[in-house]
């Protein structure tokens, strides 16, 4: 079985989302004609209120923010591809909806943002996600780690990557320069392939969809282990190259 680009299965946009929000480590906040840098406070998730370190009324903001009232606010994160790749921004969220004073007595160190929206953006769609949407939508097992796990691919088993190019489908690695993978989730991981001009991404999916993190070895061996069943050779298992040598760029 050769997987020809495998793009049926992922994840939906209320899905990444809700991921980029359960990840994210500091986001950028507009209210009260001010901006600042806050982080979401600890939690299970993002919820209909998101509480925020350190407070944006001690950050700056003022008028509404200190009296108590619901100031029209949004929140705007960058989601950046761990690894060095052509066009490293993969998504960008914008979360819109009020700020709500800090209770002191129940948040004594921030704030609290009720959403009612949130918008994501990526290369070639621009989509928006309801509150309902938002709130059912599950945070992806591998959100927290997704950035160690593209990094130890690269870094231990960069070995893996021509075999996985094996389900790929031939045509895409004409003239290819590089390949490097670009995202993982519960789905399956996304590899981009880079050219002299320009460059395509490639979705493998997994046999199964992750419940959590720990099943990943598991599907990506299972993955392998179809890449090595199929005839196809591409250029970097060819005389080219040797199957190991130089099979991810680390340039910028």
């Amino acid at each position: 079985m050769r997987i020809f680009g495998g793009a049926n299965q992922q994840p939906t946009s209320a899905e990444r989302v809700r991921t980029i929000l359960a990840s994210a480590h500091s986001m950028t906040m507009v209210a009260d004609g001010h901006s600042t840098e806050v982080s979401r406070g600890n939690g299970p998730g993002p919820t209909q209120r998101i509480h925020l370190h350190p407070s944006p009324v001690d950050a700056g903001l003022t008028g509404a923010a200190r009296t108590g009232e619901r100031v029209p606010t949004t929140l705007e994160f960058t989601d950046v591809a761990p690894l060095p790749v052509r066009d490293r921004v993969r998504t960008r969220v914008t979360v819109i909806g009020w700020l709500i004073s800090r209770d002191k007595a129940a948040s004594p160190e921030g704030d609290c943002m009720e959403f009612a929206t949130a918008v994501l953006e990526t290369g070639t769609c621009k989509s928006s996600i309801g509150l309902d949407d938002l709130m059912a939508a599950p945070a992806d097992p591998l959100a927290t780690c997704e950035a160690d796990v593209l990094t130890h691919l690269v870094e231990e088993h960069s070995h893996y990557i021509p075999l996985l190019l094996r389900l790929v489908e031939p045509r895409f690695l004409q003239l290819m320069e590089r390949v490097v993978p670009l995202a993982i989730d519960r789905y399956g991981i996304v590899l981009r392939l880079e050219y002299a001009l320009g460059h395509r991404d490639v979705r493998l999916p997994f046999h199964k969809t992750l419940s959590d993190a720990g099943q990943f070895s598991l599907q990506i061996q299972a993955l392998l282990t179809t890449a090595r069943r199929c005839s196809h050779q591409s250029r970097l298992l060819s005389g080219e190259r040797e199957p190991g040598e130089n099979a991810i760029s680390r340039r910028g």
